[in-house]
């Protein structure tokens, strides 16, 4: 058989020249028969040549290295006892039985904080914190809706109180405390700056005098420093109304038929349903909502 009439690639032509391959004698499984170059290499016995062009055999992907595993916790006291509680806990405990007899309302709102930040900063060096800013904003809103900030006698029916007084929320390592600032529609904000600073500095040393949390006529619940986005707050003992904020996030909103990035956060108002109904919360949080987004006003 001549080679002429060989059906062959011309690079396996060029191959059996190469390895001295007898083509006559390699049977093609290329299309038809065709002889390729990899039969000629079979025949040869040499490695076939790669293909121009070809990708290397990716490594194999080396495991990620896993996770350090959080060592567990030690509980602070043995396992299985009955551990008492720090003296704070176990008043805060007692306090909050009699809240289970009183119905509540919940309602949320979402508020856009941008202008209240910016005003913030401008407060911060001047020695205004975000507690004080915030009481004041909750403050000015309340004196617009005193049913709000008033106390319900059982029974008997509403004591409408004079002033806005603000209980806040603060965890320390014994317990949970609610010291007040106390007229805070009434105060102008830097005031309150100083009186909040005066507060947590005594609660971090000598410790809060009975006065110092006695009076609220409303409590703040801040929890949107640990990352919280909302929660619902448990009404406190003798009051109307809690309001538990959660933390600001950069939410994507509708902006004059366009779309943009605001700062937002969300406010949930526990209110005791015998004597304030949702409408009056509602109203309440717009009021809020108007004076965090406009804030001008709080710094007069």
């Amino acid at each position: 058989m001549s080679t002429s009439c060989i059906v062959a690639t011309p690079y396996a032509k060029k191959l059996a020249k190469k390895h001295k391959v007898d083509i006559n004698t390699v049977r093609g499984t290329g299309l038809n028969g065709r002889i390729t170059a990899i039969d000629i290499e079979t025949a040869a016995g040499v490695p076939p040549t790669p293909k121009a062009g070809a990708a290397p055999a990716a490594a194999p992907a080396k495991a990620a290295p896993a996770a350090a595993k959080a060592a567990p916790v030690a509980p602070p006291a043995p396992v299985g006892t009955i551990t008492p509680l720090a003296p704070m806990q176990a008043a805060v405990a007692k306090n909050m039985l009699p809240s289970l007899s009183v119905p509540v309302s919940r309602v949320a709102m979402k508020i856009c904080t941008d202008e209240f930040d910016k005003l913030y900063a401008t407060l911060k060096p001047k020695g205004v914190t975000m507690t004080a800013l915030l009481t004041k904003a909750v403050g000015v809103a309340l004196a617009q809706h005193p049913l709000m900030f008033s106390t319900y006698v059982d029974g008997q029916g509403i004591i409408y109180n004079d002033k806005v007084n603000i209980a806040v929320a603060v965890a320390l390592p014994s317990g949970l405390i609610t010291p007040v600032l106390k007229d805070t529609a009434g105060t102008d904000v830097y005031q309150l700056g100083r009186d909040w600073s005066a507060l947590v500095k005594k609660a971090r040393g000598s410790g809060l005098a009975p006065a110092d949390y006695a009076g609220g006529t409303f409590t703040i619940s801040n929890m949107g420093m640990f990352g919280v986005s909302a929660f619902d707050a448990i009404l406190p003992p003798g009051q109307t109304a809690i309001l538990a904020v959660g933390g600001s996030e950069k939410t994507v909103v509708p902006v004059n038929g366009m779309i943009g990035v605001k700062t937002i956060m969300t406010v949930n108002c526990t209110a005791d349903h015998r004597h304030v109904n949702g409408d009056v919360v509602a109203a309440f949080l717009v009021t809020l909502k108007e004076t965090i987004e406009n804030p001008s006003s709080l710094t007069l």
